[in-house]
């Protein structure tokens, strides 16, 4: 894991819509997202296929986010985590402890979208499976998100135990999109050692009803979304 050196880089543009019937107005509710990116630096530096899925889900629910204490985890660029303190969330972000740059680039992130660190929303070092300060410091939380976080599999427990402990003796949720990668990767087996379950969300039946369409996001990729809770 490395920050990594830009060579190159770019603004991604992310647009979300929504129908609106107030007073006869078709034009609809819309909110722009404007993530800077650096193509050849590290991992945490451009934004995964999964984050707009999840973002995508969050702008469905936005009505609900108000006022929630939202956390994101490992969240590289921070797209979903943005758009839920866009929609009015307070919102905590957080990567990796040992990846200052990233953080930085994070910051950057926020403050493209008028967003200021520390103020407007809380930006954090976390290192999972470490039940450090830091950790204690973000319970209690009403949502908890992650993209991509199940990318390597030697640290599936390291994400779950972290989960499991924000998650304990809460109502609270994870919400996690993720690409399918390999038939043989599975947390089902963690789940159930972590006391959680876990149920991938119909995301057809979501974009019915939202008339918001995911599939332009998702394109041929093999995307899922998964909530999972406290047994």
């Amino acid at each position: 894991m490395s920050d990594g050196r830009s060579v190159s880089g770019q603004l991604k543009k992310f647009v979300f819509r929504g129908k609106s019937t107030t007073n006869g107005d078709t034009r609809g509710e819309y909110l722009e997202i404007v993530i800077p990116e650096l193509l050849t630096a590290g991992y945490s530096f451009y934004t995964w296929p999964s984050a707009p899925l999840l973002a995508w889900y969050l702008w469905t629910q936005r009505r609900h986010l108000r006022g929630l204490r939202v956390l994101e985890l490992g969240c590289g660029t921070g797209l979903p985590g943005i758009l839920a303190a866009k929609c009015g969330a307070r919102v905590t972000l957080t990567d990796s402890v040992s990846l200052p740059r990233s953080l930085r680039h994070l910051s950057a992130c926020c403050e493209a979208n008028g967003l200021v660190p520390n103020r407007d929303v809380r930006i954090l070092g976390l290192a999972w499976g470490l039940f450090l300060s830091e950790v204690h410091s973000l319970r209690p939380v009403d949502l908890l998100l992650a993209s991509d976080c199940f990318y390597e599999p030697s640290q599936f427990e390291e994400v779950l135990s972290t989960v499991t402990y924000l998650l304990d003796g809460t109502d609270a949720r994870f919400l996690c999109s993720y690409q399918e990668r390999s038939a043989d990767w599975s947390i089902e087996a963690l789940l159930k050692k972590w006391g959680l379950k876990g149920a991938l969300l119909d995301l057809d039946s979501l974009s019915e009803s939202s008339g918001v369409d995911y599939r332009a996001l998702v394109g041929d990729r093999s995307l899922h979304l998964l909530e999972i809770v406290a047994v």
